[in-house]
């Protein structure tokens, strides 16, 4: 899985940063890319990356506000026109089919690929053939979600020196032993599996956090995270801030991130009022508190492994 920040702002894009669009590709399932958020001018930033807009097949909406969501209904229209026939899913809050279908009608715009639209809630679960997508209601001015993206466990290692032991020499046999449960030979008899393979990989762990204030009881759905998302719109010294307007800071992500013992840490949702110059200040307040923080300026790449 790699990760492509399109949009890294908070509010209103700037110089320096485009409003929110985060890009997940899943390069095993025949290289799908799930989208979260749409802030205005989102396929502009698509411009300056690989990313193909046919491969967008779902679209993770956290909240309605604009700069999450002003860049939908031209990222929509425009995939008509970019060899995009395949079906989009979209995912958020209700009022996100409002918001879609109406933008849509009143621009007499077509789409020459089907949608769906699925209003999402506190508690719901998305089963996506290899993951399982969890949502919880954050703490926000709108609701506004995060979305934790499980994938499943994958089979482990074949253990090629079990395999010999018994008398099986390397081949095809070796294949047909790892992608089936059981196989029945007429050399050896039936093999299973589960007699020559190491332990399950654990999925990797993806949570993608909207805009909130902090809360402590987040900490169980961003636990063991591989990667942490979460907004930093203020630095540290601007708690009371933070809370008055629904946002957190850099010293409150890092918390969380600690709490949660996740690997990874990246902030986004920088507010307007910080320059380049203060990248290095809000990273480092950051990393005193949980030093695997990374600071996303748009187009941050991440490869996850």
């Amino acid at each position: 899985m790699e990760i492509t920040f399109l949009g890294t702002g908070a509010g209103l894009p700037s110089k320096g940063r485009n409003v929110s669009a985060i890009a997940l590709q899943l390069l095993q399932e025949e290289n799908q890319i799930w989208l979260f958020d749409c802030g205005e001018a989102t396929q502009h930033q698509i411009l300056h990356t690989s990313i193909k807009p046919r491969k967008i097949n779902k679209i993770f909406i956290t909240h309605l506000h604009g700069d999450h969501i002003f860049g939908l209904p031209g990222l929509l229209s425009s995939r008509s026109f970019q060899g995009g026939d395949d079906a989009v899913t979209l995912y958020g809050p209700t009022g996100l089919r409002d918001y879609v279908e109406t933008a849509l009608r009143i621009s007499k715009s077509h789409l020459n690929y089907p949608i769906t639209i699925v209003e999402i809630k506190d508690g719901s679960v998305i089963k996506e053939n290899n993951f399982t997508i969890y949502v919880k209601e954050l703490d926000h001015g709108v609701p506004s979600f995060g979305y934790r993206i499980v994938e499943k466990d994958s089979p482990g290692e074949l253990l090629a020196s079990k395999l010999q032991a018994k008398g099986i020499p390397p081949g095809p046999l070796y294949g047909k032993i790892k992608n089936n449960e059981y196989i029945n030979t007429e050399q050896f008899g039936i093999l299973y599996r589960k007699d020559f393979i190491g332990p399950d990989k654990p999925g990797k762990i993806v949570t993608v956090m909207g805009d909130t204030r902090y809360s402590a009881s987040f900490t169980t759905f961003v636990e063991q995270s591989d990667v942490l998302i979460y907004e930093a719109t203020f630095k540290a010294e601007q708690e009371d801030l933070a809370f008055q307007y629904f946002h957190s800071t850099t010293k409150q992500a890092a918390t969380l991130a600690k709490e949660g013992n996740v690997k990874q840490l990246i902030m986004t949702h920088i507010s307007s009022r910080y320059q380049q110059e203060d990248d290095e200040d809000l990273l480092q307040e950051a990393r005193v508190i949980f030093p695997d923080t990374e600071l996303a300026n748009d187009f941050y790449h991440h490869n996850i492994r």
